[in-house]
């Protein structure tokens, strides 16, 4: 606990209003004076946290000489930043606070940035062998990012990060795959016999698999998106988290390609109306959303998703499927159709078309001999190639 009258900040415990508190001084450069803020507590643990990250967030050169600076620390400042200049969302600032949070209670993750060794930083590294190569990733630029962050206000001289080899994962990559078609049907004919009471998602099941929208744009809906007349659904949102990690409504798509006015398919389009009238009847549905859960604002993906694959499991003795897998599932059959790449990027809201490309590589290459057939027999239709026997003629 820091002493009362410190410079720099301290911690001191109220008795009348029983919390600790946290205070510190702000400087303000056009007066010249620095008035001190004052942050309320439960406990005296949390109070010293939030001094020392503000601490570090305002740079204070007395503080940082007495305490040091602790890795994590100068990892939080980078996404506050990132986060208060609007280059990062509130999902983006809550799924990189929790990486911090895993850094954290590392050997490491408790250490000064000073202290640490390139050694200690590839060991480190190596551990992390038995997480996913995505996870790994996400940790190496964290670090990376901190010792650069580090370097550029000159707290070091010198980067030990850039020996550091980012190691590979032991595990294999997880690879989103499509329903077969034997399997979209087998699921359908499920759904189609389900009433809406036994299986509450079965109509954002059918729009992900036969409109290919990602599972937050299509809890996103509200009936005020649906056009009967000219049967088109308008995606222009989606659901997503705040930095506390609770559910909330985006302002726009995951890409800026992701605001797109789709079609309804045929098979789909009772189920839709269906879901309309459900969604009129519901109570406190100010939003008009079109899958309002009972007892919350919105509806987690993670329900929708842990629902897909009890059924998954428990019908067919699928366990690789999600619901993401129904979108690319929307995404294959369109490929597999002969639908132009640059039209399946259209549909489904991928801000380039080599996303498109990347993630139908398989399907593509599937379908590449029957596209070269065609090229070939147009070819010899318009004698485009000489024959066998008047190459033999030739010789």
């Amino acid at each position: 606990m820091r002493q009362k009258g410190s410079s720099t900040g301290y911690v001191f415990f109220n008795k009348q209003r029983n919390k600790w508190n946290a205070q510190y001084y702000e400087y303000n450069v056009k007066t010249g004076i620095s008035k001190p803020k004052t942050k309320s507590f439960d406990a005296e643990e949390e109070a010293n946290k939030y001094l020392s990250t503000i601490m570090y967030q305002k740079e204070n050169p007395i503080y940082i000489k007495n305490n040091g600076i602790p890795i994590c620390e100068i990892m939080k400042s980078d996404l506050k930043l990132k986060y208060d200049t609007n280059q990062i969302s509130a999902t983006q600032f809550s799924r990189v606070s929790r990486t911090i949070q895993s850094v954290e209670k590392t050997k490491l993750g408790k250490k000064n940035i000073d202290d640490i060794t390139t050694n200690e930083l590839q060991e480190e590294m190596n551990s992390f062998k038995h997480l996913s190569n995505s996870s790994i990733s996400k940790i190496y630029q964290l670090y990376s990012r901190a010792f650069k962050s580090a370097i550029d206000k000159g707290y070091l001289i010198r980067n030990p990060m850039s020996n550091v080899i980012k190691p590979k994962s032991t595990k294999k990559d997880k690879i989103v795959r499509a329903l077969t078609i034997d399997e979209q049907q087998a699921f359908t004919d499920y759904l189609l016999q389900k009433d809406l009471s036994k299986c509450r998602y079965r109509n954002v099941f059918l729009i992900q698999m036969y409109m290919g929208l990602r599972c937050g744009e299509t809890l996103a809906l509200t009936t005020h998106d649906i056009d009967l007349r000219s049967k088109t659904i308008n995606v222009h949102r989606t659901l997503t988290m705040d930095e506390n990690n609770q559910v909330i409504m985006g302002e726009t798509t995951k890409t800026y390609a992701g605001k797109r006015t789709l079609p309804i398919p045929n098979q789909i389009y009772q189920y839709i109306i269906e879901q309309m009238r459900v969604a009129e009847s519901k109570e406190n549905n100010e939003e008009k959303l079109l899958f309002k859960p009972d007892n919350a604002k919105y509806t987690r993906r993670t329900n929708v998703n842990s629902e897909l694959q009890r059924i998954m499991e428990r019908q067919f003795g699928i366990t690789d499927i999600s619901t993401h897998s129904l979108r690319h599932t929307y995404g294959t059959r369109c490929i597999e159709s002969g639908m132009a790449p640059v039209v399946v990027q259209k549909l489904m809201g991928h801000k380039d078309v080599s996303v498109t490309l990347n993630v139908y590589t398989t399907v593509l290459d599937k379908f590449k001999q029957a596209e070269i057939d065609k090229v070939n027999n147009y070819y010899m239709a318009e004698n485009l190639i000489p024959s066998n026997e008047d190459k033999l003629l030739e010789r």
